[in-house]
């Protein structure tokens, strides 16, 4: 009878018992996770409450490394039942067998996953719910990196003629035949009657035929549209007369809109072909992907044969697509194409041992052989033999497998049939060909010196013209510019300005430029209530950002500063000192409090105030609440007892009810100053001393100190005793016990309920993005910003030590092509994701003018837009195309591969744009615009 009692109801266990036990099952199941394991979401805030409960030992570790006793305020509550409500959207209208999360949730900030064996131990213990389980999933480049799929695709599928719709969420790496089943499921239809087709954009595109191809590989993305087609009677006509379905599928689908490429695979470029206008015939769209001749150039939507140069496809040779895009821009730069067009071998360094050296060769060196040798300039030719292909008149689309074969010899990354990074190949491509075409066959040695005061001009000069002495190529002529580079040591203000080329910007891209964050400010001289201020700041800046915009709030006096602090459970969790820190650490649901002090705060402490008032009527316990208040003490007077009575008295005074306003004889002189007049504001005392001025102890305020072995301290009597300061410590900690009678008497109401950093409202479903300016993300990048990481950090020079230097970039000398690189992919752990922000770049009259820090340009910095990687889903499977202006017939083209047809100016700006190519704007072109 016990054994089955025991059963249903578990012996509770303590919390270090919970503790450790969570922890063995963690470290059970750590190493072991694969594809199809299932994780599960809990609220952060449900898991951190967990945490505080089974830590509640260590948390009881106030600031100063001391815990404290019983009487303590940090003991914990058992948890309530697991409640994700939060999480969550009404889910009756979404056909999914889980829940429906909201769409704005971050890990860490409102969720956080647990495997399987950790959810169903705390779920036994607490209960509750509902439970949202997700899948482990393969994502990345090699498809062998563990991600769990906390978004599966939500997808709308479109019922026509009928119009009816209908909301599915579905893995990305579920098949299309998968798909296809949950439609025939939804709309109770048979295979026979309907056509699938992915609809994004409003364009029909064909899926892949191999059904076993996941919704991944077809390039599905979230919440678009499929197409789900019933097929009438004339469609039933055209199936009995072609039973073997060869016409079908062109019937069905019109070419101009088909996502079918010429190479027979599928284009994963959606909602480019938007003309509509191209004709073809369906034997033409059914060509085979074999034929790589003559048949291929028909089926292009342009015609090139013997009219116009520069429209020739590269084919994709699986996976290609990366290369193709980069080539053609690089290409149809007009400076390329007439020098590679033209006898450009003089200009091979033929032994320059920067060149491109074969990759086995290097290897061979490596391993101490002696057969190494260098390829002498064969990027460069191999280059040049492309580039005249595709500049040929009437030529098909061109394979570019030598070329690759070439690339893959002495850059194995780029080998195989991978996708890779178009930018990151274009980087790479344009150092080759520098170095293959340096003109300088014996590099001299120099040595840079700082600028040691001198003017920038004088300095620039020198450094350009030492990068020239080592460096000169076509490449350098037409691609490479110079930028200051200013480095400010934080410890003795050494200043390093140096002055460096690049090749292309790489331009940061943030949802959000700006982030708003409301902060109380108390002070600590008790001159006035608790004040909320809602500052506007960089959503990348730093804590120096936050100050700087509170202190202009707030009106902050010349001889005080800003102390911030986060404040959780009522206590001051940490203190934020460094300027530097990020402001990306501070979470919406986050509580600030900002504290004016006095200034110079050398040789001080802080005193926290710790408001407590009884647990309940029934309980002599005290418990925390309010926001603390803070004091600086200093630790080379001595301080007593009832010289910290008269500082919380001053912390206090602001809180006096209007029947407790008139001063007492109890009250110290500064209290008294305070209501001699409305208006009198007087700074901090000198000292304690000062204040300390009572001559009666009638009413003293109930304050306990935590001294350092944890004892609390009464501090209602013995006001001359000193109070014992520990060097090591950084805070004197002391407690208010508010009782009933002494709440009469002050109004606390103002410490009570501190806002969150960002009260957030009900999250927006699937919301849009508003376009960033180029010349924004521009600005981003020249911000001044501080060397974090440990190994960027800066040696001083002077110090002689590394450095958390700030870094500061100025564009000083702009190239004639000017490439830039819109970082679309962050890096998120093992994890890349890729941002869809729209980023309105200029196609005319890029002005760069006012960026130049070289006071000697005078000409205005205008530059073309000329071409464009696009780059359409996911990092893992996407596709690159290029939209590229033929500057001859002064009109845009879509290059997709060995498909090239003519679109619209307007439709060269889309949320795909990832690396833009600038050309300097001269006075005839004007009438070319």
């Amino acid at each position: 009878m016990a054994e089955t009692f025991t059963r249903m109801f578990p012996v509770a266990l303590s919390p270090e018992e919970e503790r450790l036990k969570i922890r063995d099952i963690s470290l059970a199941v750590e190493s072991q996770s694969k594809e199809g394991d299932s994780f599960y979401l809990i609220t952060q805030r449900w898991w951190q409450n967990w945490l505080d409960y089974v830590y509640q030992e260590q948390m009881a570790v106030v600031s100063d490394g001391h815990s404290l006793d019983s009487a303590g305020a940090c003991s914990s509550k058992r948890p309530p039942n697991i409640d994700n409500k939060n999480l969550i959207y009404d889910t009756a209208s979404v056909d999914c067998s889980g829940s429906e999360l909201h769409d704005t949730l971050v890990e860490g900030r409102d969720y956080v996953l647990l495997p399987k064996e950790v959810w169903m131990q705390l779920h036994s213990w607490y209960g509750g719910g509902p439970t949202l389980a997700r899948k482990v999933i393969n994502s990345g480049l090699s498809q062998m990196e563990l991600t769990i799929e906390v978004y599966p695709l939500r997808l709308q599928l479109l019922l026509m003629p009928k119009g009816d719709r209908f909301t599915i969420r579905i893995s990305k790496k579920e098949t299309i035949r998968e798909l296809h089943r949950r439609v025939r499921e939804v709309f109770d239809l048979h295979s026979e009657q309907i056509r699938v087709y992915d609809f994004y954009g409003q364009k029909k595109h064909v899926l892949p035929n191999d059904n076993d191809k996941t919704l991944d590989d077809a390039n599905i993305q979230m919440d678009q549209e499929i197409l789900v087609e019933v097929i009438n009677n004339t469609a039933n006509a055209v199936r009995q007369n072609d039973p073997s379905g060869k016409q079908s599928a062109s019937f069905l689908l019109e070419p101009s809109k088909s996502g079918l490429s010429i190479a027979g695979g599928l284009s994963a470029t959606k909602g480019v072909f938007r003309n509509g206008n191209m004709e073809m015939s369906q034997s033409q769209a059914l060509t085979s992907p074999l034929q790589e001749s003559n048949n291929v150039q028909e089926t292009s939507g342009v015609t090139t044969r013997g009219v116009t140069m520069g429209l020739t496809g590269l084919l994709n040779l699986g996976n290609t697509c990366f290369m193709n895009s980069a080539i053609q821009c690089l290409v149809h730069t007009p400076e390329f194409a007439n020098y590679f067009r033209e006898d450009y071998s003089g200009e091979i360094n033929w032994q320059n041992p920067m060149g491109m050296v074969c990759f086995y060769c290097y290897y061979s060196m490596l391993c101490g052989s002696d057969s190494s040798f260098y390829l002498k300039g064969e990027l460069a030719l191999a280059f040049g033999e492309l580039l005249r292909k595709l500049w040929s008149p009437g030529r098909a689309p061109v394979a570019p497998r030598s070329f690759k074969a070439k690339l893959s010899r002495f850059a194995p990354q780029f080998s195989g049939f991978n996708q890779h990074d178009s930018q990151e190949l274009l980087a790479f491509l344009l150092d080759g060909l520098h170095e293959d075409l340096n003109r300088v066959k014996d590099k001299p040695y120099v040595q840079s010196r700082d600028a040691d005061g001198r003017p920038d001009e004088e300095v620039a000069d020198e450094y350009w013209e030492n990068h020239k002495a080592r460096n000169d190529s076509i490449i350098v002529d037409v691609c490479q510019g110079q930028y200051k580079s200013t480095l400010v040591c934080p410890v003795c203000a050494k200043i390093s300005v140096t002055f460096d080329p690049f090749m292309y910007l790489s331009l940061p891209l943030q949802s959000t430029i700006t982030r708003t964050l409301t902060v109380t400010i108390f002070s600590s001289d008790g001159s006035l209530l608790p004040n909320v201020c809602t500052v506007t700041v960089p959503k990348q800046g730093r804590c120096r950002d936050l100050i700087q915009a509170l202190s202009g709030a707030c009106s902050l006096k010349p001889n005080e500063k800003l102390l911030l602090a986060e404040i959780q459970n009522h206590l001051i969790h940490r203190f934020l000192e460094d300027p530097l820190t990020s402001l990306s650490s501070i979470k919406d649901d986050d509580h600030l409090a900002a504290y004016k002090i006095p200034m110079p705060l050398k040789g001080i402490i802080f005193l926290q105030l710790i408001h407590r008032r009884e647990e309940n009527e029934n309980s002599k316990g005290w418990k925390p609440y309010g926001t603390p208040l803070v004091s600086p003490v200093s630790c080379n007077e001595v301080t007593t007892r009832g010289d910290v009575q008269s500082m919380v008295r001053t912390l206090l005074s602001p809180l006096l009810k209007g029947e407790c306003i008139e001063p007492s004889d109890d009250m110290s002189p500064a209290a008294h100053s305070l209501f001699d007049s409305s208006k009198g504001q007087k700074d901090l005392p000198a000292s304690p001393k000062e204040m300390n001025t009572e001559t009666s102890s009638p009413g003293k305020l109930p304050l306990q100190l935590v001294d350092e072995n944890n004892a609390c301290i009464d501090l209602t009597v013995g006001e001359e005793k000193p109070v014992k300061i520990s060097t090591s410590s950084k805070s004197l900690l002391v407690f208010i016990n508010w009782s009933k009678e002494l709440l009469k008497k002050y109004d606390t109401s103002y410490l009570e309920n501190l806002p969150e950093v960002y009260k957030n409202g009900a999250p927006a479903k699937k919301a849009r993005t508003e376009p960033l300016s180029l010349y924004s993300c521009l600005e981003a990048f020249l911000r001044e910003e501080p060397l974090v990481s440990e190994p960027d950090m800066w040696k001083c020079p002077q110090c002689e030590e590394r450095r958390q230097a700030s870094k500061k970039l100025d564009l000083w000398r702009l190239p004639e092509v000017l490439v830039i690189h819109l970082k679309r992919f962050s890096y998120n752990r093992s994890l890349k994701h890729k941002l869809d922000t729209i980023v309105n770049f200029p196609l005319h009259d890029l002005d760069l003018t006012k960026y130049v820090a070289n006071k000697n340009v005078s000409e205005p910095q205008l530059y073309e837009l000329y071409a464009c990687i696009n780059h359409y889903g996911s990092m893992g499977s996407g596709h690159y195309t290029a939209h590229i202006k033929l500057l001859d017939e002064i009109r845009w083209y879509n290059f997709d591969d060995s498909h090239i047809m003519g679109i619209n100016e307007d439709e060269v700006k889309t949320n795909a744009a990832y690396v833009l190519f600038y050309r300097r704007k001269n006075d005839n072109d004007s009438d070319n615009n």
